[in-house]
């Protein structure tokens, strides 16, 4: 599924469709392109080019020096990145699965936010770190989280997410040019996705994107859960609600303007997370927007994880707790009603 924005783009022939692991494997090539201090470095990166194959041919084209095998350490090699970027190289570092962040704590709760602080502004950390989330792939508990707020609390840090091919080239450019630490989270659902890409495309930091226009309600979502809520988008309007659908993409720092323009004019909002609801995003979202003085025509939905349950390993129930497109039709319906 494309969005509008990308069909525009395929429209005026400037973009060629790939898949979203092309698309990421086109933003790694010509980031190390451009420049020879960026490389590259995870777990199973070099000759098998990942786990979930988005690096590759960059072994055969960079060399291991710039693209570097790791241990299955890591706190150790997001330690290692850190050194590198201050000494001004721009490490781009790969985490196989999101729920292996924690065992990366240190390096991202009290390392990389805070040493560019800590040095008084000396040194920047240009480093990036591509998170691979998400369930549908029925990896079970241990390997389907997205993660995505996990580490939205630790200023410093910028966290953001990729919806669609164009997406994640446009924004991983953005998070590698960055002087900032970058957490970049992908979803291992959309790989297969096609959509088309701009090559030397540069995401504007901090902006969200307006995929759909419409006046009835907003619904907000990130990695996966966009698709489906353009899917649901299309539902909506055969029933006479137009939903304007918004990627949230940057989730630190948020692009609260662009949500309460739409807010303010739909009255409405629904925010659709692969996660739990609790201290995530979209919570942030509803009360900052309630705290700046929003009237809400209906009060605020969500479409979440449940709260208490880790992802099951067996299909039927891991579909069945992940928010579907039928789930985001009827929250939408309940907030126009």
């Amino acid at each position: 599924m494309s969005t509008p924005t990308d069909a525009a783009a395929a429209a005026a022939g400037s973009a060629t469709v790939m898949t979203y692991r092309e698309a990421i494997t086109a933003a790694l090539d010509d980031a190390m392109a451009a420049d020879d201090v960026v490389l590259l470095m995870g777990e199973d990166v070099g000759a098998d080019g990942g786990v979930f194959k988005t690096n590759s041919g960059l072994i055969e084209k960079y060399g291991p020096e710039r693209v570097r095998n790791t241990p299955i350490c890591e706190n150790g090699f997001l330690g290692v990145a850190l050194g590198m970027s201050l000494v001004g190289m721009r490490p781009i570092v790969e985490i196989m699965f999101a729920d292996f962040l924690p065992s990366a704590g240190d390096a991202l709760v009290n390392q990389l936010p805070k040493y560019r602080f800590m040095s008084g502004g000396q040194t920047a950390v240009p480093v990036t770190v591509r998170i691979i989330g998400g369930a549908t792939g029925r990896f079970g508990a241990q390997h389907s989280a997205t993660g995505e707020s996990w580490f939205m609390h630790l200023p410093g840090l910028r966290v953001v997410t990729a919806s669609s091919p164009g997406a994640a080239y446009s924004v991983l450019r953005a998070a590698v040019d960055h002087q900032n630490p970058v957490l970049f989270y992908e979803h291992k659902g959309l790989y297969g996705r096609k959509g088309p890409v701009v090559r030397g495309e540069t995401a504007e930091i901090g902006k969200a994107a307006v995929l759909r226009p419409g006046g009835d309600v907003t619904i907000v979502a990130t990695l996966l859960m966009v698709e489906r809520a353009l899917q649901a988008a299309d539902e909506l309007a055969q029933l006479g609600i137009e939903a304007e659908i918004i990627d949230l993409r940057w989730l630190r720092p948020l692009d609260l303007r662009t949500l309460r323009a739409s807010v303010e004019k739909t009255g409405r909002i629904l925010v659709v997370e692969e996660q739990v609801h609790a201290a995530g995003w979209g919570a942030t979202i509803i009360s900052e927007l309630t705290i700046s003085g929003i009237v809400w025509a209906s009060a605020p939905r969500r479409v979440s994880l449940p709260d208490d349950l880790p992802m099951p390993y067996t299909p039927p129930l891991e579909d069945e707790i992940l928010p579907s497109v039928g789930a985001i039709v009827a929250e939408a319906k309940a907030s126009v009603g």
